[in-house]
């Protein structure tokens, strides 16, 4: 368990709901750590069971609104000024990285991501807890995908991915949880900040997400060997 330093709690906006859907359950299912993870989706009203319910869901699409908001909904570690938190195009043998959060964001400050096209580009726009604008970027050379585009972390513990593949010993970084109630159709992504292939500690409490307006892509068995060679 590690010690608290930030623990950042934000509302998500919602820009235009997605349907329910999900992949398929994560087989086997990951080893959680602790109970962090646990104890915080039991806090806000998730029938959620972190070593159970584990989705395989590797990489989103964007609803037909193209608009998708992602928030720091917690985050508790020690790396917590350091981390950063961005998008990636899932198909891409590798991708350049496009930031969502710094390492400064603080309580209550949100992300929009609008997928536009003509040209084909993502616009990430940054808020922070009063809703006040902090700026926009747009990322125009190899925007990811809409259809097909996955979370990062990079921080002081090096830089992971939701696609287990790409992470070293293909082990997984992030956790995806189809949410429950009033939360249907959204989901909760957490992230272990640390290189779990070298004995980080694996309770996914690092940074956890509320996402809203995203659907998982097709479940598809891959090893990053496999996803190279797609690339040659």
């Amino acid at each position: 368990m590690k010690r608290i330093a930030t623990v950042s709690a934000v509302l998500i906006s919602v820009v235009m709901g997605a349907g329910a859907a999900s992949a398929a359950l994560r087989s086997p299912q990951v080893v959680v750590n602790g109970g962090t993870l646990q104890g915080y989706l039991n806090s806000v009203g998730e029938s959620i069971n972190v070593s159970t319910d584990q989705d395989a869901v590797q990489s989103w699409l964007s609803t037909d609104s193209n608009n998708s908001t992602f928030t720091f909904q917690i985050e508790l570690t020690g790396n917590a000024a350091a981390n950063t938190l961005g998008i990636y195009n899932g198909s891409v043998a590798v991708p350049p990285l496009y930031q969502l959060f710094p390492g400064a964001a603080t309580s209550g400050w949100f992300a929009v991501a609008s997928f536009r096209s003509a040209p084909t580009r993502v616009i990430v726009s940054l808020f922070d807890a009063n809703a006040a604008f902090q700026g926009s970027t747009t990322y125009l050379a190899g925007p990811p995908d809409k259809n097909d585009f996955g979370f990062y972390l990079m921080g002081p513990g090096g830089t992971f991915y939701m696609q287990d593949a790409r992470n070293p010993g293909g082990k997984a970084q992030m956790l995806a949880f189809a949410g429950t109630g009033p939360n249907s159709g959204s989901w909760w992504a957490a992230f272990e900040d640390g290189p779990v292939a070298s004995g980080a500690d694996a309770d996914y409490d690092d940074a956890v997400l509320f996402l809203e307006s995203v659907n998982p892509t097709p479940v598809n068995t891959t090893t990053w060997g496999s996803l190279k060679v797609r690339f040659r």
